[in-house]
């Protein structure tokens, strides 16, 4: 049976390095990130990611300004976040920031909502850890009724209530796209199903494949509350070289570094190679490799989750912007035309 599937790409900004091994400033990264986005867009890629952070290993903290720069060099290519950190986040001025994007993008944006792996952006606006939970319940429901475009009246404990307020501006379509990613708690997918939003897997480690409870247990809550069918996405990250055996030497360095850093923030034991290309495998959730062993993987986790969407984490730390715009060319010109042409057949 055909199977329809938009795919995207998603970047966090990482701090690149140059040919000489030297870190870039984060302004020359934010324009690179841009330059990657026009180039996807050129090869006929469906979606462009950025996420937000707040730290130095990150260029973006603004993702919606660095999307409207993109929507300006772009004609075709659907932009949105990867992932807004709500929590830490007001509501409506989410909505407002996502809706001038939508206007100032002729409809092209799109909202990916999350509570997101890091936490530095709790502190740095003033939110308590210890509210985690809270925070993000009481503020995905404001948002989902803002996405009726319709004055709204909600009270809540996280912010101050609101009576009849009309929120602006609206979108031309009428509904602005938001999804919910998750990370895999069967709490989260019930979550998404019942405020009627997308699903969007964050698929970072362990074999795709286990996501296939959480993607039953979707469908099933969204029967149950009534909602109808909705699309299913995955992230992943990954790398495209012309070869198997480049893509693994040249992402491997970067790689290790990143998660290095990362682990021992969290406790993590150090990045090894033998696990770092079991993860590579086919079973794994790194999609790195040839176009042809990418696109391979690309289809299993698309015909065994189900997807709408498959978007590629294709920055993987400090990997310079040059080798990215190779990937993401690999990714548009061969990589997509074959995951594309397969599930319409």
């Amino acid at each position: 049976m055909a199977q329809h599937i938009e795919l995207g790409l998603d970047t966090f900004g990482d701090v690149t390095v140059d040919a000489a091994g030297d870190t870039l400033p984060m302004a020359q990264v934010i324009r690179n990130v841009v330059a990657e986005a026009v180039l996807a867009d050129s090869v006929g890629l469906d979606f462009i990611g950025i996420g937000e952070h707040h730290r130095d290993d990150f260029a973006v903290s603004s993702p919606e300004t660095v999307l409207a720069a993109i929507a300006g060099q772009t004609s075709r290519i659907r932009l949105g976040s990867a992932v807004t950190v709500l929590s830490s986040d007001d509501p409506i001025r989410v909505y407002e920031r996502f809706a001038t994007l939508d206007a100032v993008s002729n409809g092209r944006a799109e909202v990916i909502l999350g509570r997101g792996s890091f936490t530095e952006s709790f502190p740095l606006f003033g939110f308590e850890l210890a509210d985690y939970e809270v925070l993000f319940e009481e503020k995905l429901e404001l948002f989902t009724r803002l996405l009726r475009e319709e004055p709204v009246t909600w009270q809540g404990s996280t912010r101050p209530g609101l009576e009849n307020q009309p929120v602006y501006p609206p979108t031309e379509s009428g509904s602005l796209p938001a999804w919910i990613a998750v990370g895999g708690t069967p709490q989260s997918v019930v979550r998404a199903a019942h405020y009627e939003l997308p699903l969007m897997l964050a698929i970072i480690g362990g074999e795709p494949a286990r996501f296939t409870p959480f993607v039953s247990l979707y469908k099933r809550a969204l029967k149950e509350f009534g909602k109808p069918a909705l699309p299913i996405g995955a992230h992943s990250p990954g790398y495209i070289a012309a070869t198997d055996e480049q893509a693994l030497q040249e992402a491997w360095p970067h790689y290790e570094r990143m998660q290095n850093r990362i682990g021992r923030e969290r406790g993590w034991p150090p990045a090894t190679r033998r696990e770092y290309e079991a993860m590579a495998g086919p079973d794994g959730a790194l999609f790195i490799g040839s176009p042809q062993t990418v696109a391979a993987k690309i289809l299993r986790t698309a015909r065994t989750l189900e997807l709408s969407r498959f978007d590629l984490k294709y920055s993987l730390g400090t990997l310079p912007h040059e080798k990215l715009m190779t990937a993401i060319e690999l990714y548009g010109t061969e990589v997509a035309p074959r995951v594309r042409e397969a599930l319409a057949g």
